[in-house]
């Protein structure tokens, strides 16, 4: 599915070893619907990062990224506007993620990119 929109956000971060199993249940079955809900959010993707060896300057090189949180949200978004909703107030502290999720996750980091095409 191609990005139609100008903005994307994104929410990365890691997780206690102990509650990557219950991370994953709760983003994927509560928080992501949840924000999905809200107006102006347009589509959501969750990627956990891997190992990348790749090919660049003709050679074959490993590359690596220190304290790089391991999982990702994209979250794309009508405007930045989304992320200061009232919507998205109430989305982000529904369910099981305040409470038993997000005490767990560390090492955050959220960042809006905008089209530059």
């Amino acid at each position: 599915m191609p990005i139609d929109s100008n903005y994307l956000f994104i929410a990365s971060m890691d997780v206690d070893a102990g509650k990557e199993d219950l991370f994953n249940e709760v983003y994927d079955q509560e928080h992501v619907p949840n924000l999905l809900e809200v107006p102006g959010v347009i589509s959501v993707a969750r990627f956990k990062m891997r190992e990348l060896t790749m090919l660049i300057g003709g050679e074959k090189k490993r590359m690596r990224f220190e304290n790089e949180p391991a999982y990702h949200a994209l979250y794309e978004i009508e405007s930045p506007d989304v992320l200061l909703s009232d919507g998205w107030g109430k989305a982000v502290e529904l369910g099981r993620w305040p409470e038993q999720v997000r005490p767990y996750t560390k090492n955050r980091r959220h960042i809006l990119t905008r089209r530059t095409d």
